[in-house]
């Protein structure tokens, strides 16, 4: 699976999630660091890598449809510490498919995982 990690994402989370097995970039590593979302989601939809964010604004469907790019999942943690973050993001990620997850939009916070995908019957909220 291929992650591209928001510039709002502690770079050292790269490491771990390569570690898990992703394959992993930056917004860092392609020099898009202050670049507008839309630049940002047009690389990771050209490049087939789902967005890991903080940011809010990814998960605004008008902006984003559903089905228009590879996957963007939005962590809403409580606390916005790097250390905690990062393993709010593993554990996610380790008990989650992803590829089952392309083309969604996922919002996970400290309750639940909302998921909502192109194809109605997929759509679905899931509590932690």
């Amino acid at each position: 699976m291929k992650i591209k990690l928001d510039e709002n994402l502690s770079r050292y989370l790269k490491q771990a999630l390569q570690e898990v097995g992703f394959d992993v970039q930056t917004t860092a590593d392609e020099g898009l660091n202050g670049k507008s979302d839309i630049e940002v989601s047009a690389s990771a939809r050209n490049e087939g890598r789902m967005i890991f964010t903080l940011d809010v604004e990814f998960a605004d469907l008008r902006k984003y449809p559903l089905g228009t790019h590879p996957g963007i999942v939005l962590f809403r943690p409580r606390t916005l510490g790097a250390i905690t973050v990062n393993s709010f993001v593993l554990r996610f990620v380790q008990s989650t498919d992803l590829k089952e997850l392309d083309g969604c939009v996922i919002v996970v916070d400290q309750n639940r995982v909302r998921v909502r995908c192109p194809r109605k019957d997929e759509n679905k909220s899931v509590e932690l």
